[in-house]
């Protein structure tokens, strides 16, 4: 991704230490954070420091790799155990998380009893793991750029792009491929309540590469909808179930409702990490529940009666039926039938 004009990943690993970019100072500051524990990329998953299915798979990845480096060899298996469980419990709804740790620890004990030899498998691992879901990002760009008609008006949700990813986005990948190629394309940005990903983090990016938007209030969407100034919607997703359901972003199957209403194509744009092979439908995915200060709270601001209990779901789950189609790095296919056919 192109940031005051230079090229970043979100996450990356350099002399030993975990970078990513602080997703919780931007827009305002744009601040480079190290991690040398895979307690310290927990908390930085847990509290949003990385956000994002893919990004915080990868984040996993190389928090176990971490882990590894510091393992003691009498107790290396035991250790890397512990740091998974630690590591995959830090957001339960993205399986991103599950699938990235549980490489690189799958690949690491291949080579006990040869410890130092596990300890750069790790680190080999979770770079492998890193790229591979860069290079399927990039190719959900091109794939999802044949479904943008030059002049589009798009709608997404919460922030699909690089920094929800190592590199390119899902949704936005398809977003500057189409603005890359020079098609004349608007994006509503949907602010996404109550952490504001859209309006600080989707915005940031879309700026940062010159692309046509407007933030939207999340409640405006149904507005633009009826005025007929979208064309087309296109999301990420934590999650995409055997059955072709997903979870993804709270406010997600609102706009996937007034989408199928309004007679507009509904994409879901998602890596082969963000399967679950192992969940037939959408009520088989655990839903986030996030601190009450979120709503309550933003900028030091109290926002909301102090008296009054708050619920804070971080996701929803949209059907299958409200999906027009999934875009995979391996096509695009009907939601019902892009499990199986994503995985070849």
């Amino acid at each position: 991704m192109r940031i005051n004009n230079a090229d970043y990943r979100s996450v990356w690993w350099e002399h030993g230490r975990l970078k990513m970019i602080d997703q919780n100072r931007l827009p305002q500051d744009f601040v480079i954070a190290e991690f040398t524990s895979h307690e310290a990329v927990a908390d930085a998953i847990r509290y949003m420091t990385v956000r994002g299915a893919p990004a915080i798979g990868a984040a996993g990845a190389f928090g176990l790799a971490l882990a590894a480096q510091s393992a003691p060899e009498t107790k290396f298996r035991a250790s890397l155990k512990q740091a998974r469980q630690l590591l995959i419990t830090t957001r339960p709804t993205a399986v991103d998380l599950v699938n990235g740790v549980n490489y690189v620890y799958e690949e690491a004990i291949r080579f006990i009893p040869d410890i130092p030899h596990a300890r750069q498998v790790a680190i080999l691992a979770a770079n492998e793991f890193a790229n591979r879901s860069a290079e399927e990002c990039r190719m959900l760009g091109e794939i999802g750029n044949t479904l943008i008609p030059d002049g589009a008006r798009i709608l997404t949700h919460c922030n699909a792009g690089a920094l929800a990813t190592v590199d390119w986005g899902t949704a936005l990948a398809a977003i500057r491929a189409a603005h890359r190629e020079g098609k004349q394309i608007f994006v509503y940005v949907s602010e996404t309540r109550p952490r504001f990903q859209g309006a600080r983090l989707t915005a940031f990016e879309l700026e940062q590469e010159g692309i046509s938007h407007a933030i939207i209030p999340d409640s405006a969407s149904g507005y633009y909808f009826w005025k007929k100034e979208i064309d087309l919607v296109i999301t990420g997703a934590d999650r995409v179930c055997l059955n072709g359901d997903i979870a993804n972003k709270i406010g997600t199957y609102q706009k996937a409702i007034l989408a199928k209403e309004h007679g507009i194509p509904f994409y879901v744009s998602v890596p082969l990490s963000t399967f679950d092979l192992t969940c037939k439908e959408g009520g088989d995915i655990p839903i986030e529940f996030r601190p009450d200060d979120e709503v309550r709270i933003f900028g030091g601001v109290q926002l909301s009666n102090p008296g009054s209990p708050v619920l804070n779901p971080s996701f929803d789950i949209t059907p299958a039926s409200y999906i027009t189609s999934i875009i995979t790095p391996a096509g695009i296919f009907a939601p019902e039938e892009a499990a199986k056919k994503a995985q070849g």
